[in-house]
Formats: C-alpha cells, sequence, structure tokens
C-alpha cells in the first residue's frame, strides 16, 4: 500500500496542488522567496557574457588601431571586464545558493514544529495502528526532503532553465547555422535523461520505503532487545535486518549505476557536439583569410565555452527533477499527517474546572475497532475523596476506563461526568493537569531524576521534590544513587528496578498535586523488598483524593470503599470486599485464584 501511495505521489511533478501547499510554508519568507527567484533572473543574464567577450575580443584584437600598445591596452580591458564579471556571478550565484538553502532550512524548521504539535494532539489509536519509525521517519527525513525542493529542486530548476534558455539565445544571436549544428546530438540527450530520470526516480522510490523500513525495525528491536535476547533471538532478527539492509543498498546501487551510465553518456553527447562543430566551422575557416578567419576562430572559442556552460545544467537537471519528485512525494507524506484530523477535539464551549473529584460514568459504550466493543453501558459512581478498585480478567476492560477518564481516548456513548460536568466541556489541559496516572510500565526519560519527576515544570522547586519523597519515604533511596536527584536513569529509566521506577513513578504523581489519582496495575511488578515502601506511598497519594486502583493484590483491593468486577466489558458486579465475598460468584472466585497463587 505504501509503495502504490509513493509511485501516484511519484507522478504529480507539476501537481500545482500540492506545490502551493509546500510554498504555502515559505510565505513568512516571502521577501527571500521572490529575491532569490530575481537572482536567478541575474544568474542567466551574466552566464553567457564572459564567452561573448572572449568572442567579441578575438573578432576585434586585429582591427584594434595605435600598434601593440593598443591591443596591449584593449586586452587588458578585457580582461579587467572579464574578472568583474566573474566576481559578480561568482557572487550572486553564492547568494543564490545561500539564500535558497537557508529558505529551506526555514520552511523545514517550521514544518517540523507543526508536524511533532500535531503528532502530540494525535489520538492515542493513531500510536497503536502506526509505528514509532515510520513518525520518526515523518519528522526526520521526510521533512529532510521538503528542504530540497528549495535548495535543490524547483527554484534551483528555474534558475537552469533561464540560464538554457540565455544561453541559446547567445549562441542563435552569435551564430544560426553553429547553433543547429551543436544541438544535433540533443535528442539523444533529451532520451538519455528522461530514461535516467526514471531510472532514478525508480530507486529513489525504494531507497525511501527501504529508509522507512529501517527506521521502524531498529527502532521496534531496540526497544524490544530484552525480549530478544532473553528468548535468543538474535540470528533470527539479524538476518530479517540484513535482508531489509540489502534491500536498502540495493536501492543505492541501483541509483548509482545510473547516475554511472548517465553523466558518461552526456561527456560523450558533449564531446559529439563540439566535434560537429569544430569539424563545421574549421571546415570554412580554411577557405578564409584575416580578419574572417579570427571571427570563426572567435566563434568556436565562445560557442565551445557556451556549450560546456549549456551542458552543466543540463547534466543536473534530470537529478534534480528527481529530487523535485521525492521532495513531493515526502512533501505528500507529511502533509497526510499534518491532515489527519484523528486528534482529540477541544469542544469551542469547554472550560476550566477546579476538579473536586467526584466521577461518574453513565452508559458509557467504548471500542477500539467498530466489530470489537470494549465497554459496553458501563455505569459506576465514585464521590469525592473515595477509592474505587476495578478488578477483572485481562482484557476485561480495565485500563480502557481510565484511558476514557481523561480523554486519551474518545468514548462511542454515554456520557462521563466529573463533579458533574461532562469531561467533553472541561478543557483538556485542566482535565489533565488534575488526574495523575501511575502505570504497570513506567515511562522515565533520559536525564536527571528531578527532570523526570518534576517532567521539567518549572513552577516545582527542589525543596517541594525533596519533601514530596521524604512524605513517601523514598528520600533516602534517592539520596544513596550517585549524584542523587541528578543521578542520570538513562533512557527509560534501564539503570533503576523496575520497583525503583515504580516509587519514582508515584514520587512524580505525588508532585503534581493531583484532585484524581488512578492506580493502573502499579503494585503488581514491585519485589518484596520495595512493597511496603510502595503500599506506604499509595497510602500517602490517596489520602484525601478521589483513587481509582487497577490492581489483583488483595491487600491494595480490599481498602477500596467500593469494587465494580469487569468481564469482557461489562460491569458484573458491584460493592465493597466484603459484599462481594458474600455473593460467592465472579469476584470471589478471583479472589480464591489469586490466594492460591500467593499460596504456592
Amino acid at each position: 500500500m505504501k509503495v502504490q501511495m509513493e509511485k501516484s505521489a511519484s507522478k504529480k511533478i507539476f501537481d500545482f496542488h500540492l506545490l502551493t501547499r509546500i510554498f504555502f510554508f515559505a510565505k513568512p519568507y516571502a521577501s527571500r522567496f521572490y529575491l532569490s527567484i530575481f537572482l536567478a533572473v541575474l544568474l542567466a543574464i551574466f552566464s553567457p557574457i564572459r564567452p561573448l567577450l572572449i568572442n567579441y575580443t578575438l573578432k576585434k584584437v586585429n582591427i584594434v588601431d595605435g600598434g601593440f600598445n593598443s591591443v596591449l591596452h584593449f586586452l587588458e580591458l578585457i580582461t579587467i571586464l572579464q574578472i568583474v564579471f566573474l566576481i559578480v556571478e561568482t557572487s550572486i550565484r553564492f547568494l543564490f545558493s545561500f539564500i535558497t538553502s537557508w529558505l529551506g532550512h526555514k520552511v523545514v524548521k517550521d514544518i517540523r514544529v507543526k508536524v511533532f504539535d500535531k503528532i502530540l494532539h494525535y489520538n492515542l489509536r493513531q500510536f497503536d495502528k502506526t509505528p514509532i519509525g515510520t513518525l520518526t521517519t515523518r519528522t526526520i527525513n521526510d521533512i529532510e526532503a521538503i528542504n530540497e525542493i528549495f535548495s535543490e529542486g524547483l527554484i534551483p530548476i528555474i534558475a537552469d532553465f533561464l540560464s538554457i534558455v540565455a544561453i541559446l539565445i547567445a549562441m542563435f544571436y552569435t551564430d544560426w547555422r553553429l547553433t543547429f549544428i551543436c544541438l544535433i546530438p540533443f535528442p539523444l540527450l533529451i532520451v538519455a535523461t528522461y530514461y535516467f530520470k526514471e531510472s532514478v526516480n525508480k530507486s529513489f522510490i525504494s531507497v525511501r520505503n527501504a529508509i522507512a523500513s529501517l527506521n521502524a525495525f531498529v527502532q521496534e528491536h531496540i526497544s524490544g532487545m530484552q525480549i530478544i535476547q532473553a528468548f535468543t533471538a538474535e540470528k533470527r532478527e539479524m538476518k530479517k535486518f540484513v535482508k531489509i539492509n540489502q534491500q536498502h543498498r540495493n536501492a543505492n546501487i541501483d541509483a548509482i549505476f545510473a547516475y554511472s551510465v548517465f553523466f558518461p553518456v552526456v561527456e560523450v553527447i558533449l564531446a559529439f557536439a563540439i566535434g560537429l562543430l569544430v569539424w563545421y566551422a574549421a571546415k570554412d575557416a580554411l577557405l578564409l583569410n584575416g580578419q574572417e578567419a579570427s571571427d570563426i576562430a572567435g566563434k568556436i572559442v565562445a560557442f565551445i565555452l557556451l556549450l560546456n556552460m549549456l551542458f552543466r545544467p543540463l547534466r543536473v537537471i534530470a537529478d534534480k527533477f528527481n529530487v523535485l519528485q521525492m521532495g513531493m512525494v515526502a512533501g505528500e507524506r507529511v502533509l497526510l499527517v499534518l491532515d489527519n484530523e484523528d486528534v482529540l477535539v477541544e469542544n469551542p464551549d469547554a472550560k476550566d474546572l477546579q476538579v473536586k473529584g467526584e466521577i461518574e460514568f453513565k452508559n458509557v459504550g467504548f471500542s477500539y475497532d467498530i466489530d470489537r466493543p470494549v465497554l459496553n453501558d458501563i455505569s459506576f459512581h465514585i464521590p469525592k475523596g473515595e477509592t474505587l478498585a476495578i478488578v477483572g480478567h485481562t482484557g476485561s476492560g480495565k485500563s480502557t476506563i481510565i484511558s476514557l477518564i481523561n480523554r486519551l481516548y474518545q468514548h462511542q456513548s454515554g456520557d462521563i461526568l466529573i463533579d458533574g460536568v461532562s469531561i467533553e466541556k472541561i478543557t483538556l489541559s485542566s482535565l489533565r493537569s488534575q488526574i495523575a496516572v501511575v502505570l504497570q510500565d513506567v515511562f522515565l526519560f533520559s536525564g536527571s531524576i528531578s527532570d523526570n519527576v518534576t517532567l521539567r515544570d518549572p513552577a516545582i522547586t527542589h525543596e517541594e521534590v525533596v519533601n514530596a519523597a521524604k512524605m513517601i519515604g523514598i528520600h533516602e533511596f534517592i539520596e544513596q544513587l550517585p549524584g542523587g536527584y541528578a543521578f542520570n536513569v538513562q533512557e527509560r529509566g534501564a539503570t533503576l528496578s523496575s520497583g525503583q521506577r515504580q516509587l519514582l513513578s508515584f514520587l512524580r504523581a505525588l508532585l503534581f498535586k493531583p484532585a484524581i489519582l488512578i492506580l493502573d496495575e502499579a503494585t503488581s511488578s514491585i519485589d518484596s523488598n520495595t512493597e511496603k515502601l510502595i503500599q506506604h506511598a499509595i497510602e500517602v497519594l490517596t489520602q484525601g483524593r478521589t483513587s481509582i486502583i487497577i490492581a489483583h493484590r488483595l491487600s491494595t483491593i480490599r481498602k477500596a470503599q467500593k469494587i465494580i468486577v469487569l468481564d469482557n466489558g461489562n460491569l458484573v458486579e458491584e460493592g465493597t470486599h466484603e459484599q462481594l465475598l458474600s455473593k460467592q460468584e465472579h469476584y470471589a472466585n478471583m479472589i480464591k485464584v489469586q490466594l492460591q497463587k500467593d499460596g504456592d
């Protein structure tokens, strides 16, 4: 599917709607854009001047009056003019290259900010079905390719076309017959350029696909390295990587082969054109004497220079068209990210709410996939400051409930109320800032403990961090680490145990002073040495707060004021620990199984 999309996109090289959308990002820099076009026109004007000056010099040198000194003075003047034009042309070319590159990088910066901002507001279901490596490719590689539309694509192509037109005009002005002779091999060049463009285009598409596959594969396997090594799957995964890497290599080699064939062909065609020029002009020059022969000599020299200048952009114009195509392919993919409307839309009537903590589910239904409902007509009520425990088998919908409360997903039916207000009428920032979630799989960023527990919020002081750590009893544990609160936990907290990471997640929750606390299997991965610390942290955290706890440990569940039992997305039981045990149904059976496991 991805390859088909890219192939279709690659045919849209003159899709002006797509180009317009991409160039819309250059609107804040319109003055630089128009300056680059103006410089392209100047380059086209200056390109043929020096060859024409050489032709003029050879034509006039024999008829300069005044003897040797006058000729020498004339040549000095022409040389100075050549140097001046060379300096001016070089300066213009420098400015043109700098401004187009500057423009490309500015646009890339703006697009990358917009793309990342869009990804930050995606519905979580987008991350469920999109590989992280693919989004990484969109944010980095594809956006970088858009830069080349400006620095190596459309604007340089315009400049090259203008230069070609200016050089052809100069050639026809100098001698239209020699111009036609020199253009005889051009059909061969057009054919070679077409096949080169098509070949490299296919290779570039393959390279882009291979890069996306490599990024996704490496990202996934580095994240899952523990599983790979634990199940001795290194050799199998290495074989997969070698295969993907070979596809990337082969795609690049195909492109290299096309370049290796095309550039020598262009050189042969250029040599053929110069050969025709010399043969035709020299044939006439042999029959002439004096000034006429000097005129022919001047034309030959000028035409050789003009031909080289004409072939210089022709050598690379096909390559630039491919750069433009790949930039547009990448641009289309990036625009798909920006156009994706699967985001949580803020209700225009939503208002900030100082949450007290009362939660009510009214006939809530939800499904990740239309064909597979996850929650069916769920209703329950949690008074302010009380604790609700949710239990049920894996896949029963426990974690989905907490995802709906802070609107990580949007429920499809029913309503969820906080303090009697529908969560859709509360701003996302207000809602989420007053809900703290402690997950089973704690995610820590590379950086210090302080940065991780405060999430770099400048409003949280170091003193507050230390006081909170003392409150839940983990200050001593942190102080024992090298550097204390400045200890670098590395990516995903790799230098800490699962229990230590869990303790830090409790500290992070406490620092943000939430009105509602959610613990999702937060005690399932702790060891016996840290269990007391965890239980103490839970007591501190839940005190005076509305809390929802998903857990299997009896010690955690039984303290809840209310317990609900889920089974296949249905609420099948509700009550206190004692009430549910007395029913001898789902909950009692689950507790019996848990006690048997603990006994074993």
